[in-house]
């Protein structure tokens, strides 16, 4: 037990949270169970420290562990969390729980047996914390931690502490805000930035960042959702073509019989495969409206513009990289859906957005709210596309 309060000592002391992120405001601490879900990179095991920093600091009744401890390999959760309650610990937080066996019927038996003890966990997106394990349903209140918003970027790159805007305060004082902001800093001075590699907090480390993120999005596949919905190796490759091929062909309705072709698979298979990518957060699913999964998608993108520089950088659109911008923005509190000829996207059914790149020419309809690139500010209807990177 020693050593996981110096490992615990040594990682507190040496963690420097470059943002801190809104979420830890967010949470309900007072739960006993919470789950931290989040994709792989955008920090979740820099967020249980900085929290174990800001409110225990050296206390020995908080400690962190991860499951990559071979440790675990012998032990259960049970057991450790017992022999920690005995030496007065109060706050545990396990990162990459996922990795134990059998971890949550673990959780829901500390739940049960220690109720003076709180325990938070992180865990990948793919993990369907309620829906696929039903001990935990009624006990865990799950939270899900998403990489930087332009905003915080923005903050981490000027020392600003800008905050976030709902899409109502957007909508109705846009001109306002965006003019506040202005008079501090110049937004577009920052954005190809974070529209290239600004929305993985590891951009900060000095490492190459695309060659960074390219492992990264492997360990999604390999492990996030292969080891996580128990999926044989020898599918690896399918489901690696299956996303080469989504990502390559840019934000369009999917053929899945080509799709299943392509990977020699069955159409229900490459579906399943579309909706583990989507829960990976390496693509995001667009729907008409009233339709979802399993029904196939009516556009599929990639989820963030960083993917897309990384997997084909000599072949990215720009009104694909900003049509992928809003939609990753906004997916965090809305429901987007596809739009029409007239319109980009619908958001929670009764918003039309029009996403328009440099120099497209505007037909201006009242009834249609126009995301426009390149704008430091907008008026009426025209809303600066930067600015809906501070929902978040």
């Amino acid at each position: 037990m020693e050593s996981f309060y110096r490992t615990h000592a040594y990682l507190v002391e040496h963690t420097n949270a470059p943002v801190r992120r809104d979420l830890m405001d967010e949470i309900d601490w007072s739960d006993r169970l919470i789950g931290i879900k989040g994709t792989r990179g955008v920090g979740k095991t820099t967020f249980l420290l900085q929290y174990a920093k800001e409110k225990f600091g050296t206390d020995r009744s908080c400690l962190f562990i991860n499951m990559n401890n071979f440790y675990f390999s012998g032990h259960g959760l049970v057991e450790f969390a017992e022999e920690f309650q005995r030496r007065g610990g109060r706050v545990l937080l396990i990162d990459q729980v996922f990795k134990h066996p059998d971890w949550s019927h673990e959780l829901r038996l500390c739940y049960d047996r220690f109720p003076q003890l709180k325990i938070v966990f992180t865990g990948s997106s793919v993990m369907r914390l309620k829906e696929e394990n039903p001990e935990l349903c009624d006990v865990v209140k799950s939270y899900n931690l998403r990489g930087f918003s332009f905003r915080e970027f923005l903050n981490l790159q000027t020392g600003m502490k800008f905050h976030a805007y709902t899409l109502d305060e957007i909508l109705e004082k846009h001109e306002q805000i965006a003019r506040g902001i202005m008079a501090k800093v110049r937004p577009l001075d920052y954005f190809q930035d974070y529209l290239h590699h600004g929305f993985y907090p590891f951009f900060l480390e000095k490492r190459n960042f695309s060659e960074n993120l390219l492992k990264t999005m492997n360990m999604m596949v390999e492990v996030d959702i292969l080891l996580i919905k128990q999926i044989e190796l020898k599918y690896l490759s399918k489901i690696k073509k299956l996303f080469y091929l989504l990502a390559v062909d840019g934000p369009q309705a999917p053929n899945i019989s080509q799709l299943a072709s392509d990977i020699q698979t069955s159409r229900a298979t490459v579906m399943n495969y579309i909706k583990y990518l989507a829960d990976a957060r390496l693509i995001n699913m667009v729907y008409p409206d009233g339709e979802e999964f399993p029904k196939k998608p009516g556009v599929i993108m990639m989820h963030n513009p960083n993917l897309m520089y990384s997997i084909y950088p000599i072949k990215v659109e720009e009104l694909d990289i900003l049509n992928t911008f809003f939609v990753n923005t906004c997916w965090k509190d809305h429901r987007v859906n596809q739009g029409n000829k007239n319109y980009s996207f619908l958001v929670d059914g009764k918003m039309p957005f029009k996403i328009c790149a440099e120099g497209m020419r505007i037909k201006t309809n009242p009834s249609v709210t126009y995301a426009v690139h390149r704008a430091e500010i907008g008026r009426g209807n025209q809303i600066p596309l930067w600015l809906f990177g501070f929902l978040y």
